[in-house]
């Protein structure tokens, strides 16, 4: 059965992720939390726009925020990265298997091509053999 809890979650996730200032900021935030100034030091963008990505992270829950007495850290939540990778991985499995059915086959045809050229390179020997 289908979560539509989850697929919203996904869907909120990715779409997060679509933006490549976004996923600099996680993967600045896989090294360790930074703030919203130490994340914005890369762009060329303010710290307001900087701070709306953040948001958007947050509320795909990608990250989360915490206080430190005066310094608002921004965290990577690794739980919500690992559900992303579970749901990649299910797929890329099943296309693995597929992949390998079809390297089978593959492999299958040319032992045939190879032993049918085997059999006609027998066939003309003999035949010149035979001459």
């Amino acid at each position: 059965m289908v979560d539509p809890l989850a697929d919203e979650r996904l869907d909120r996730a990715f779409l997060a992720l679509a933006d490549p200032v976004r996923r600099r900021i996680v993967a600045r935030l896989s090294r360790g939390p930074a703030t919203v100034n130490e994340l914005a030091a890369p762009f060329d963008i303010s710290k307001q726009a900087v701070s709306k990505h953040i948001q958007v992270l947050e509320h795909a829950g990608l990250v989360t925020r915490s206080r430190d007495a005066q310094r608002r850290p921004v965290h990577l939540d690794a739980a919500t990265l690992e559900a992303l990778t579970a749901w990649i991985d299910r797929y890329r499995l099943i296309h693995e298997q597929s992949f390998r059915a079809l390297d089978a086959v593959l492999a299958a045809q040319a032992g045939t091509a190879t032993n049918q050229q085997d059999d006609t390179r027998t066939q003309q020997t003999e035949q010149e053999a035979g001459s």
